[in-house]
């Protein structure tokens, strides 16, 4: 009986051996039709062949659409409550929102306003560290040399803004990527400066005076920072 196991044995390992044999020689040959390894760290080049022809890849649209602009429609819509149709300035903003298709004169206004007051604000209090982000070198540099002069004085300065009547554009340009806006800006505050005694030197702390001042801030339209500097100021 053992004898007859192990004939039998012996038989299956010999054809296990031959199964093994035939499989070995069809699995070891190259074909030339293989795939190379898959390595995800290589990155693919816009030439090599793709396993579907079909597949067809669609352009890109966010910069043909940022080159093109905002619609006729949507142009005019934003520049209506800010300038009157075919005029300069109308024109000249229209320039602008082409160039910027963020740019909304009614935000832009109420920036300003917001500026306004922390300018007047930090110039009365003396404050150059809110100041320079908001100015231009040139503007700067003649805020500063006020404050110092106050300070040599020994004076100081006390500002009240009442509020703003009306703030309004009256001008603008786009040169070289560059959007100037100036805006017309119509307050109402009590403005008075001290001496270092606390004597009244200039102004009045009990009169609410009518101010107009006259103000242009600047932009570079090809860069993603959204803040304006105000670059030039002169009163009405």
């Amino acid at each position: 009986m053992s004898e007859f196991f192990d004939i039998y044995n012996l038989m299956i390992l010999a054809l296990a051996i031959a199964i093994f044999l035939r499989l070995r020689s069809v699995l070891g040959r190259r074909t030339g039709n293989e795939r190379p390894p898959y390595d995800p760290y290589t990155a693919r080049s816009g030439n090599e062949s793709r396993g579907n022809d079909n597949v067809v890849s669609l352009p890109r649209q966010g910069a043909n659409a940022q080159a093109a602009g905002p619609e006729p429609s949507v142009v005019e819509e934003r520049l209506k409550p800010v300038a009157t149709k075919d005029t300069p300035l109308y024109n000249a903003l229209k320039e602008i929102v082409v160039a910027d298709p963020s740019f909304e004169p009614k935000q832009f206004l109420n920036g300003a306003q917001m500026a306004y007051e922390m300018i007047v604000t930090a110039f009365a209090g003396g404050d150059r560290d809110t100041l320079r982000p908001l100015l231009s070198e040139e503007v700067m540099e003649g805020f500063s040399a006020a404050i110092s002069d106050r300070e040599a004085h020994g004076q100081s300065m006390s500002t009240t803004l009442i509020g703003i009547d009306k703030m309004s554009i009256t001008d603008a340009s786009l040169k070289a990527k560059v959007a100037r806006v100036t805006t017309r800006i119509d307050s109402q505050m009590i403005s008075a400066t001290y001496d270092r005694d606390g004597n009244l030197v200039d102004g009045d702390p009990n009169k609410v005076a009518d101010v107009v001042d006259v103000w242009t801030f600047e932009r570079r339209v090809d860069v993603d920072n959204p803040n304006w500097t105000l670059v030039a100021t002169e009163s009405a």
